[in-house]
């Protein structure tokens, strides 16, 4: 037995879905408002996931127009492996969207262009097959038809299915498995907020009709004081071994009351056993799992970009788009260059390149040069919500908060012109007997030559927060144009001690 620690997949990676080639494990998640789309994930032992790149990284696959809210784009995808080949499904809910499915033979990519399916209505759409080769569509509500995902032409009416708890919220996320002698219909229930749940009936066929799990939901954290919570959207996989175990999204809300997530929510794992034909869910949380083969040493996330020519790490993702004019690495050698489109960071079309907030507390600097323009190093949750510390011709800095309709520079400095380093970090931990103490804080400042930090101004963590904003994202550490061109020499994130 060796141990691994939760979440396997830390900072904004809701909704994953899993399936096992081999002894290889690959898995997506839901990727919203940001360009590239759907991270696709790689492991060998379930712990340590190493992204291989992006499904969606060509403006033909991913149609994300200006009018896309933040929290709107890409929603719950599924992977599955069937024949050879992947076939992903997933749904776009910006505008000419729909569901969509995409195929590849490495999962890597790249992947195909979208096969349009107009005859499933709804959101978080499943594929299953069954002995006879029949694909089987089964979708939020919780509805199902039968599909040929290669046309995306449904192949009868769609009907009803067993859709959870009576009266219970939200029935979505469903998966439809074939395991042993039943078919299992899983699905998650309750909202994706504190009382999210995952509950599972099976049935003779997959059509059903399905019998409830006596014991739903077999997996809530609703009500207690478990450092996790919101668990649910979750997915079954098979490991060589025969064991079982479920993916899962959660939250770990910091502070007082409620409590705040800041991170977005995550992937999760837990153990999964069998009694009497039904699944029971181990405990899902932060402290260290045992798991029945050996975990490698996790592999670091890059922690510094020099930008050298060539296509950006995995990691780094747009608002939207990404068109090659105004984001690059080869104008200017060995650097970062970003042409500003919007005013600001305010704007739905601010050209900005970030990578997901994975830790409690974190830092991050980089090098800019903005004699051409303004631009900074933010932390963003959506247009509304985001801090900032801008660099301007002539030195001028200025830290800017944007908080709902408020929009204020709390602090500025002048230094000589010329490129300066800034940073952005977690200040102390909170208090911990306060109710009312928000999750963290977040310092901004900039370095002198000889590394000297500066600090000049420190915002409450609170109001960049999903129970503050609202939505289904994260933090993302974003480096942005805000007028003219501003380039980028390097960049580097490292986690803190807390």
């Amino acid at each position: 037995m060796t141990s691994a620690t939760s979440p396997v997949i830390p900072g904004f990676h809701p909704d994953p879905s899993v399936c096992r080639v081999g002894k290889d494990y690959y898995l997506v998640c839901s990727s919203f408002e940001y360009f590239p789309g759907l991270p696709v994930f790689h492991s060998r032992d379930l712990v340590n996931w190493t992204q291989i790149g992006n499904a969606l990284d060509r403006p033909s696959q991913l149609d994300l127009p200006p009018d896309t809210p933040s929290s709107g784009g890409l929603y719950a995808p599924t992977l599955r492996h069937h024949d050879g080949r992947f076939w992903l499904i997933v749904t776009n809910v910006a505008s000419g969207g729909g569901n969509l499915v995409y195929t590849a033979t490495d999962p890597a990519g790249p992947w195909s262009d979208p096969v349009r399916v107009p005859g499933v209505p709804s959101i978080d759409p499943d594929l299953a097959w069954d002995e006879d080769g029949t694909c089987w569509c089964t979708y939020a509500g919780v509805a199902q038809v039968r599909l040929d995902p290669s046309t995306g032409e449904i192949l009868g009416e769609p009907y009803p299915v067993w859709s959870g708890t009576p009266g219970a919220t939200a029935p979505e996320a469903p998966h439809l498995y074939r395991i042993g002698d039943h078919w299992y219909l899983m699905l998650a229930e309750g909202g994706t907020e504190r009382g999210h749940s995952v509950s599972i009936a099976r049935g003779p066929s997959p059509s059903g009709p399905f019998e409830p799990c006596p014991a739903n939901p077999i997996l809530t954290h609703r009500g207690t004081n478990k450092p996790v919570q919101n668990t649910g959207h979750a997915d079954l996989v098979q490991a060589p071994d025969g064991s079982w175990w479920m993916l899962l999204l959660a939250v770990r809300p910091q502070g007082g009351t409620p409590g705040w997530h800041v991170l977005g929510r995550e992937t999760f794992l837990a153990p999964v056993n069998w009694e009497d034909g039904w699944p029971v869910i181990g405990e899902v949380g932060v402290e260290r799992a045992e798991l029945p083969w050996p975990v490698a040493a996790p592999t670091p996330e890059p922690e510094r970009d020099d930008f050298e020519p060539g296509d950006l790490a995995h990691h780094w993702i747009s608002l939207r788009d990404r068109p090659t004019e105004l984001v690059s690495t080869k104008e200017r050698d060995s650097w970062l260059t970003l042409r500003a489109r919007g005013a600001s960071l305010d704007e739905p079309d601010a050209v900005l390149l970030g990578r997901r907030q994975q830790h409690l507390a974190f830092r991050a600097r980089t090098l800019i040069d903005t004699a051409e323009g303004s631009g900074g190093l933010a932390v963003r949750l959506d247009e509304f919500h985001h801090y900032s510390i801008e660099s301007a011709p002539g030195g001028r800095l200025s830290v800017i908060a944007r908080i709902g309709s408020l929009r204020t520079i709390t602090a500025e400095h002048t230094l000589p012109a010329g490129p300066v380093t800034l940073f952005v970090r977690t200040g102390p931990a909170p208090e911990p007997h306060d109710a009312r103490t928000g999750p963290d804080s977040l310092v901004f400042g900039f370095e002198s030559a000889d590394g000297t930090a500066t600090e000049l101004a420190t915002l409450d963590g609170r109001y960049l927060s999903t129970e503050v904003a609202g939505g289904f994202t994260g933090r993302v550490i974003s480096l942005y144009a805000a007028t003219g061109t501003a380039h980028f020499d390097w960049f580097d994130y490292a986690p803190l001690v807390r």
